[in-house]
């Protein structure tokens, strides 16, 4: 009975309890900017020309097949779509609107093609999408100010603790995910990308010793698994911090990944007490908006018809979190090698692969093969990416089968080859992991034409043997 009564006070502690508002004040301000400056540099960089234009094969991902690039000038428009709705949510203008088209708009360019996969992509798809529900427009907004909403300054405590929740999956999940052996004992890769390292300012020549990569190896792991219980903790929050600015940005500065290290130093201020974020808000607002007394009681409450929808919409939401970073359980082999169930698993930074691809048609009637050229269907970045990747692998595989259907070729002795409806293709692939020389990945007997995409097991890879 004890233990009933301790539950149910927790959930109702981490649910129902009414707290304030200042917390999603600032990380709706911090999120908006954070997306609008990633989306800016994302603009200057290129990269909407290399990653959506140039290409002329998209690696969908399975069952998204219906997801295609819009033509250039499209691709353009919806950065700039990402752009203001950045600025909008930082704002609280229109906000409901705003955070629905960035979330569809975002999510829509990462399915377009898994090569630019990144954990900080996924994280902020997650993200924006709890932010659909919570009223993060409620003070401090245009949205209040024009009076398009009802100003509220107390809110249920859940609506601050599910993105707490979200951030906690990341790193606690980051944390297993380096409880595995290349990690711990081997050091991998951090013991083969230190050495790269040399010239980091003051402690360059350290990462030349092993020793240097097994500290950050444990120091790493450690770090993730216990990070969010020192930032719920009111006595060690502030050290927790600083540790989380001294990590990310140490990460940032050594490794290329991008605005990560950035959206975590963001996103770790919703732990802090709602003390400090009024006084963040109260600072803002020298500059802004009037800003009403945050201290008045004045509550946000879900329409109680809603109650059961938005718990049956967390909780699945959350259970599938759950799920999805242990779903490589359910596959055999060596999780590095294969790759199955490594996406979604929030395991960043732990894998040194490298591949080669060689893909070759076959005639039906003697079973001649004929070389292809990748390059002439995929980018230099989806070619490396598609020969370490089984599921990228089948998809090319299929793609080119599909390329070559009912093919005629006229060979210089007069023969005349048709290739059929479905012709063979195989593949040679070598892959290398950590760096320890190349061996065979697939079976290069079998024909991927007749294998089939989705999550069974792919038997066709073959087992690696240190």
């Amino acid at each position: 009975m004890q233990i009933t009564t301790a539950i149910n006070k927790w959930i109702k502690h981490f649910s129902d309890n009414t707290v304030n508002i200042a917390p999603l004040i600032t990380f709706r301000i911090v999120f908006g900017l954070m997306m609008f400056a990633s989306t800016l540099r994302f603009i200057l960089k290129g990269w909407i020309n290399d990653f959506y234009v140039t290409p002329k094969y998209y690696f969908t991902y399975y069952g998204f097949d219906w997801v295609k690039p819009l033509e250039e000038n499209s691709m353009y428009i919806l950065f700039g779509i990402l752009l203001l709705s950045s600025l909008f949510i930082a704002f609280g203008f229109f906000y409901r609107i705003s955070i629905v088209l960035f979330f569809l708009v975002f999510t829509y360019i990462e399915l377009i093609d898994k090569t630019n996969y990144l954990n900080h992509y996924y994280f902020i798809s997650l993200m924006s999408f709890i932010l659909i529900f919570l009223p993060l427009n409620r003070h401090f907004s245009i949205d209040v100010y024009f009076r398009i909403c009802k100003e509220k300054t107390k809110v249920p405590s859940w609506t601050i603790n599910f993105i707490k929740l979200q951030i906690a999956f990341v790193y606690i999940f980051a944390g297993i995910s380096k409880l595995n052996y290349d990690w711990l004992i081997e050091a991998q890769p951090l013991i083969n990308w230190l050495k790269h390292q040399s010239d980091f300012p003051i402690i360059g020549s350290l990462l030349l010793n092993d020793i240097t990569a097994y500290l950050f190896s444990w120091g790493g792991a450690i770090f993730d698994l216990f990070i969010v219980f020192i930032l719920i903790s009111k006595r060690w929050r502030i050290y927790g911090y600083i540790l989380v600015v001294i990590f990310h940005i140490m990460t940032s500065l050594m490794f290329p990944i991008g605005v990560f290290p950035l959206v975590m130093i963001g996103s770790t201020l919703i732990f802090f007490s709602e003390n400090f974020h009024i006084k963040i808000i109260s600072f803002i607002s020298i500059f802004t908006l009037k800003l009403n007394d945050l201290k008045t009681e004045n509550t946000y409450n879900l329409k109680s018809s809603f109650k059961p929808f938005y718990k049956l919409l967390f909780i699945s939401f959350f259970i599938l979190q759950l799920v999805l970073p242990l779903r490589y359980l359910l596959y055999p082999g060596k999780l590095f090698w294969t790759e199955q169930g490594y996406r979604f698993s929030w395991r960043v930074m732990l894998i040194e692969k490298a591949g080669y691809a060689q893909f070759y048609i076959h005639e039906p009637i003697k079973d001649r093969k004929m070389l292809v050229e990748n390059r002439n269907y995929l980018t230099p970045q989806q070619e490396k990416m598609m020969a370490t990747q089984p599921d990228m692998i089948l998809q090319f595989a299929h793609h080119i089968s599909k390329t070559f259907k009912d093919s005629i070729i006229n060979e210089r002795n007069g023969e005349i080859i048709n290739l059929g409806k479905s012709p063979k293709v195989t593949a040679d692939i070598k892959v290398s992991l950590f760096n320890k020389g190349s061996r065979s990945f697939i079976d290069n007997r079998i024909n991927l034409t007749d294998e089939k995409r989705g999550f069974s097991n792919k038997s066709w890879i073959l087992t690696y043997e240190d």
